[in-house]
């Protein structure tokens, strides 16, 4: 039996539009807290929290609903980083936890994400006992089986306090002047609380949400503002973040982008000075750069599929501690289950701040390799098998990269596009290709 409704994320789409509707979430809250109450001899309990768009209100109500029929108590975290839902779910003992969030996405999209009581994502047996009940009529229990639900008041301040706790003791972040952009998204109220309690100057940007203006112009896919603002502020760095806070980009002292390879090599490079890091998992995404460059220091690199699901397998199948993609979603295992922007933002001020370097120096030691994608809608699904054109265009395309680069189609799991990558050393020959490659998918399937 496939999935029908979990992607590689949870299940994401368009508010209004099944399945991203009220009655739709009412009956997967249901659904889940059945999965999970046959999985509990004790208390049923799940947490739940969710990024700023207005849309969750609704399904927060829906999903809420959902798990007291099913007989589950549900605690309602409000506003929270997926990261930090992650961390509650653990903490509370819960036996899952649920977010609300659409993550990068505009505020007309939605999504519905689980943690597993471990802090990790649900294995694909458990999404699959979920979707199976979803096939199900909506039975609720007795009046005195019924779950009851609770608002907590401090789970701002423990998200705080882990993420703090995450440096050495005695750790700092004194005489640094920060921009953080949380995107008007859940980390509006916790970043940059966060490094201004570890001493840090902070210049906030984009934490007055409405609702509507979540990843609207701004954080990790946005950061032309932050850039600008980076300059006009003579800060030594900004830091932006995504609608839900899994994702981190910095943005070096000069104004340029720091992304999520670059990040990781500087965690990676600073572990391994300390004997700490045993190898890095990525995907096929990653940089070949970043692959080249860990290869010259001695530190393993692999590829996963994309997803952080796919980088987490490799880690724990190698039990290496560091992962992560290029778009900043990092995950450093040895400190929290997933990844988790404002976890890994301190990993990189403290490889800065221990070896007295500013970022710009820090990322000297990998040379990226000019990459470009272009994403295509799409109509519907294809397997590249059966549009000979494609295979064609990018056989062309290998053929003239001559071994120094390579091309990738990869369908998203979120929404109806392929992402077209070519990377190699030769910039026009990079930006000609991946134009040519991506003109002949418009054409087959766009």
């Amino acid at each position: 039996m496939g999935r029908k409704f979990f992607g590689t994320d949870g299940i994401r789409g368009r508010v209004g539009e099944p399945p991203i509707t009220a009655d739709f979430v009412l009956k997967l809250g249901w659904a889940a807290g059945k999965v999970f109450s046959e999985q509990s001899k004790g208390r049923k309990l799940i947490i739940m929290g969710k990024d700023t768009r207005v849309s969750g209100y609704m399904f927060e109500s829906a999903l809420q609903a959902g798990l007291i029929a099913a007989g589950v108590d549900v605690e309602l975290l409000g506003p929270m980083p997926t990261p930090g839902i992650a961390y509650l779910t653990r903490t509370f003992r819960a036996q899952a936890g649920i977010v609300i969030s659409a993550s990068h996405n505009p505020y007309y999209d939605n999504g519905i994400k689980f943690f597993g009581g471990d802090g990790f994502k649900l294995s694909d047996d458990i999404e699959l006992a979920i979707e199976s009940y979803l096939q199900k009529d909506l039975v609720t229990e007795t009046s005195d089986k019924l779950g009851k639900a609770h608002r907590v008041a401090d789970a701002v301040g423990r998200y705080i306090e882990f993420c703090k706790g995450t440096l050495p003791s005695g750790s700092h972040l004194q005489g640094l002047k920060i921009v953080v952009d949380c995107a008007n998204g859940a980390t509006y109220h916790i970043a940059p609380n966060v490094f201004r309690e570890l001493g840090a100057e902070v210049v906030e940007m984009a934490v007055e949400p409405d609702g509507f203006n979540i990843n609207e112009n701004c954080g990790s896919t946005n950061p032309v503002l932050l850039q600008e603002a980076v300059l006009n502020t003579g800060s030594d760095m900004g830091i932006a973040f995504d609608g839900d806070g899994d994702r981190v980009l910095f943005v070096d002292h000069k104004g340029h982008m720091v992304d999520g390879d670059e990040l990781l090599f500087v965690i990676a490079k600073h572990r391994h000075f300390q004997g700490e890091c045993s190898g890095v998992a990525g995907t096929l995404m990653s940089n070949f750069g970043m692959e080249l460059s860990l290869k010259e220091l001695g530190i393993p690199f692999y590829r996963a599929q994309v997803g952080d699901r796919y980088v987490i397998e490799a880690m724990k199948e190698r039990k290496w501690q560091l992962g992560g993609e290029s778009s900043g979603h990092i995950i450093c295992s040895d400190l929290t289950t997933t990844g988790d922007g404002v976890v890994a933002a301190l990993q990189v001020l403290r490889a800065m701040q221990e070896i007295g370097a500013p970022l710009n120096h820090l990322k000297k030691g990998m040379k990226k390799y000019p990459q470009k994608m272009i994403n295509v809608r799409i109509k519907q699904k294809f397997n590249l098998s059966e549009f000979p054109a494609i295979e064609n265009a990018v056989r062309e395309a290998e053929k003239q990269l001559a071994g120094t680069g390579r091309v990738l189609l990869r369908p998203s799991g979120t929404e109806p596009l392929v992402r077209v990558m070519v990377e190699g050393e030769d910039a026009e020959l990079v930006d000609s290709l991946v134009k040519k490659v991506a003109a002949v998918v418009t054409e087959e399937v766009g």
